[in-house]
């Protein structure tokens, strides 16, 4: 079938080149309908457990999955006229924006202060009218910092900063109206700094430089890689075929899932990079083509005997790639299945094009321009072709030196392999100083944090939040909270009670404690839901008196950090038991956990599926176990070093480690593949196995050069990227094409050498 293709393509190369064009074009009208999904809920499956439960609580409590917050800082103090006053402003500001929430605004001008009217409560605005006085100021401080309601949520401490908690609509962009706030702040003015955080405004700030980022580094990988072959092979048509390659994988696989109507995931929209490193397969066709014409002198029959030669390899290269991306579809994580769905289909573009396309480009040079490509293509005379050699030559004789250096770092990548810590923290995806990052660090030292957990209790009676015993066993867990170096401040129904017996007790802080009676809590939650605003009480507990909510604020949105204090907590309820009553957690921080643990821990365990399918492939394309060991060792050689390093380095094994993973699987196998193909086929010629191994080293290893130093130059600009993940990226496809052409130029003719025996057994009859 590919020699039919191949000759078809030879045959009518002005014809495939036509239909590719039309099918490109058919693809490329559905990419202006994409759409792009950046809510982290969305990771995992609507049917998940934790997820459902998530929604079940906010539903329970009228809560907000998405809240921005806004702190505003004045080292001087905010108790003054002026800042107090600009807060009002800025308050009034915000409830008019398009998506905000308004009734649930939460601010120093929005917020209940609850006092007493004779014998009933009375609730009203913290700050109704704006102080116009320094003493009145002075008043209005001592009253706060007198409500532990507000102290760390509201207002920090010291009197510096207040924050203000922004909810918005369900499918609202928070960037849009990050952007917005930041317009009312720009015009506000004067010596207050103003910083905005939160988990809508960073993730889709992210998808939006995402893409940005994708748009900018995209077209310089390409013009680099333009270069770097044109470098190479000194023919445009050669490196305008690679690059169609690239670009036609792309279209067409983004074209498809688009047009489907799937949305683009984070992890999706890294595919177009996965991609243009598997197109660059292509290079072996290209490297064996400018020796095939070399020794030829035609063009048609050099394309027939370079497809014939390299068709092998690529295929199961490609086939072996498509297979490692496609079992990610197993998972339960959609987009997980979706990225691996999607690039599995591009890397089938790929291989058909290697069989179409690109010999039909090929077909479409004129062979005088070829003397060029062919002069850089001596394995006697081209430079890089002699230093492969003498490479190839240490291999061979210092073979048990190499291999006993590559026991070492496989042990030492062990050790490193230990020390890596699964984790996932969107803000770390901006760099240190950018101004969201920079803004989560200053509100989670100044105020409670910005990250959100709940931690509901749920009685099996109803009314049991009346209860004396239940409300002291919740402030005991809040205090335990609040000792937790991870927790700023904690909330609950415990709270608002003893708010409201201290009003009715003249202000006495004496009595800012838990009532002895189930009837006067009961009478408390009823004079309150009656005098403050709903959002207050049902917030934190619900009716009738079954369930209550704990506010928790966490200082950092690591998943680790909130594995740890979840732990401790439930270690802390255990040896505190209360009958009756259990604790769940829920929340966007707890969620963030569960979606690291299922997302990350999930594609760690397709990555070792797929490995394993790999490597059965391998063994079935080469009909031997023991050549598809042989064929593996440079990938577990590559993965180990680099998590090793990983490791060492103390670097987060977060969702872009997770991906490259997958990368690195498809690229290092890709290039054992060619080798042992090349070798295989070669040995079968002549059988010195020496011979054939330098030879294969100089010939399709310098195929092998060639790819990695075009992809990892290619994506060289990316460590100058605003975001980390893409620098990550930068720095691993680097590594990773390196590293992986690196082992098996030199590690594979070792271990060849040291295991002919076993291997090959003398004799080339019996090379499968």
């Amino acid at each position: 079938m590919g020699k039919r293709l191949v000759d078809f393509s030879i045959a009518r190369p002005k014809l495939i080149i036509a239909l590719t064009l039309l099918l490109t074009a058919l693809f490329a009208i559905q990419l202006p309908k994409i759409t792009t999904d950046t809510d982290p809920k969305n990771m995992l499956p609507i049917t998940s457990p934790v997820r459902q439960y998530n929604d079940q609580v906010e539903r329970w409590f009228g809560l907000h999955a998405d809240v921005l917050v806004l702190g505003i800082q004045h080292e001087a103090g905010l108790f003054n006229p002026e800042s107090l006053g600009k807060i009002a402003r800025i308050t009034e500001e915000i409830l008019k924006i398009r998506g905000v929430i308004a009734r649930d605004v939460i601010s120093l001008p929005t917020v209940d202060d609850v006092t007493v009217a004779g014998d009933l409560l009375r609730a009203q605005p913290l700050l109704a009218d704006v102080p116009g006085t320094a003493l009145e100021a002075e008043t209005f401080r001592k009253r706060v910092m007198t409500n532990r309601l507000l102290l760390d949520r509201l207002v920090s401490r010291d009197g510096k900063m207040a924050a203000i908690y922004i909810p918005i609509d369900k499918g609202v962009s928070g960037k849009a109206i990050a952007d917005q706030l930041r317009g009312i702040l720009d015009r506000t003015g004067g010596p207050e700094k103003f910083y905005l955080a939160g988990d809508p405004m960073v993730r889709d700030t992210f998808g939006v430089a995402m893409f940005q980022q994708m748009g900018l580094f995209s077209p310089i990988a390409g013009m680099v890689m333009l270069v770097v072959l044109f470098l190479m092979f000194r023919n445009w048509i050669l490196v305008f075929a690679n690059m169609a390659v690239a670009m036609l994988s792309i279209i067409w696989s983004m074209g498809l899932f688009i047009g489907l109507g799937v949305p683009i995931h984070i992890m999706a929209s890294m595919s177009p990079l996965f991609l243009m490193a598997i197109s660059t397969d292509t290079v072996h066709i290209f490297n064996e083509f400018a020796f095939r014409f070399k020794e030829l002198g035609t063009k048609e029959e050099a394309i027939r005997e370079t497809m014939r030669t390299v068709s092998t390899p690529v295929f199961y290269s490609d086939l072996t790639t498509t297979a490692g991306f496609a079992s990610l579809a197993i998972g339960p994580i959609i987009p997980v299945r979706i990225f691996g769905l999607l690039v599995a289909f591009g890397t089938l573009v790929i291989l058909l094009m290697s069989f179409t396309v690109v010999p039909a480009m090929m077909a479409l040079m004129r062979e005088e321009r070829l003397a060029t490509l062919s002069a850089k293509n001596d394995l006697q005379e081209d430079t890089v072709s002699r230093w492969l050699l003498k490479l190839g030559r240490l291999s061979l004789h210092r073979r048990k030196a190499i291999v006993l250096v590559g026991l070492i770092l496989v042990l030492v990548s062990l050790w490193g392999l230990q020390r890596i810590r699964v984790n996932n923290n969107m803000v770390h995806w901006f760099k240190p100083d950018s101004v969201i990052r920079r803004a989560d660090r200053i509100l989670n030292e100044r105020l409670g944090g910005t990250a959100t957990l709940y931690l509901v209790a749920t009685a099996q009676a109803e009314g049991a939040m009346t209860d004396p015993q239940v409300l002291r066993h919740i402030e005991g867990v809040q205090r335990y909270l609040e000792g937790h170096g991870l927790v700023g401040n904690t909330l609950s129904v415990a709270d608002y009670v003893r708010r409201v017996n201290r009003v009715l007790h003249r202000d006495d802080p004496n009595f800012e404690v838990i009532p002895d009676s189930r009837e006067s809590i009961a009478q408390y939650l009823l004079l309150l839901s009656m005098a403050a605003k709903p959002r207050d009480l049902n917030s934190v507990v619900d009716y009738p008196y079954q369930k209550a909510n704990i506010f928790v604020h966490l200082r950092s949105w690591d998943a680790v950090d909130a594995r740890r204090l979840l732990t401790d907590v439930q270690k802390h309820i255990a040896s505190h038991p209360l009958s009756g009553v259990e604790y769940t957690p829920a929340g966007i921080a707890y969620f963030n956990m569960v979606w690291n643990d299922e997302v990350l821990v999930g594609m760690l365990s397709g990555f070792i599926l797929s490995s394993i399918m790999v490597f059965f492939l391998i063994a079935l394309s080469f009909r031997s176990l023991r050549w598809g060991v042989v064929s593996f060792l440079p990938l577990l050689f590559t993965i180990l070093l680099i998590y090793g390093v990983v490791g060492f380095v103390r670097k987060d094994f977060d969702m872009p480690i997770s991906v490259l993973s997958t990368l690195s699987l498809g690229m290092a196998i890709d290039f054992a593949i060619h080798f042992v193909s090349r070798f295989r086929q070669r040995f079968r010629e002549t059988p010195d196995l020496d011979a054939v191994l330098l030879w294969t080293v100089t010939r399709p290893g310098k195929g092998i050069l060639r790819n990695a130093l075009l992809f990892g130059l290619g994506f060289s600009p990316m460590i100058f990227s605003a975001l980390t993940p893409y620098i990550t990226v930068g720095v691993f496809m680097m590594a990773i094409m390196f590293l992986s052409a690196g082992v098996t130029i030199i590690y594979l003719p070792a271990l060849i050498s040291m295991w002919q025996g076993w291997l090959i057994k003398g004799t080339r009859e019996r090379l499968p």
